[in-house]
């Protein structure tokens, strides 16, 4: 039998990647800005989170380049910020996108999914707002490809550990 080296995980981009976004507060607040949250009251009052939290996830997320903060100032009142999504926030979409479907999948209540996320077309051009759906593709194409059809092979930043 052909057995192939194990890929070390020392430098896997999963575990990357759940170190800045893994924990259950920061995906719900990287949704909420989706929704056009800016403020940390407004974070707050949406999420029922403690300031506390809410501010070491905030940290977080701008220390991590997922979000950045943008002063502001009502007027009398003494500066603040908010917090936007940064380009590498933005392209969490598809991740909040693939936890919803497969929560509404497997944990939706019996009524079904809670929200429906739709496309929303440009100004000027035919309304679609038909639902969104993640699929995986392959770069040659084909779609979609169901799960036994994918596997992890070695990347160029690949250690590799060799078969005993």
């Amino acid at each position: 039998m052909d057995v192939q080296p194990q890929i070390s995980t020392v430098n896997c981009s999963v575990a990357r990647a759940l170190a800045v976004v893994g924990e259950r507060w920061t995906l719900l607040i990287v949704r909420e800005a989706f929704d056009g949250v800016r403020r940390f009251g407004d974070f707050r009052a949406r999420l029922g989170i403690a300031s506390n939290l809410l501010a070491a996830r905030l940290d977080a997320l701008v220390e991590t380049g997922v979000m950045r903060r943008v002063p502001y100032r009502e007027p009398g009142d003494r500066q603040r910020y908010e917090y936007q999504l940064t380009e590498r926030g933005i392209d969490l979409r598809p991740v909040l996108i693939a936890l919803l479907q497969w929560g509404d999948k497997h944990l939706a209540d019996s009524q079904g999914p809670s929200v429906i996320v739709r496309h929303r077309t440009d100004p000027g051009q035919a309304a679609c707002e038909e639902p969104v759906r993640l699929v995986l593709q392959c770069v040659g194409g084909h779609t979609p490809l169901p799960p036994h059809a994918v596997w992890r092979s070695p990347g160029p930043g690949a250690h590799l550990i060799e078969p005993a």
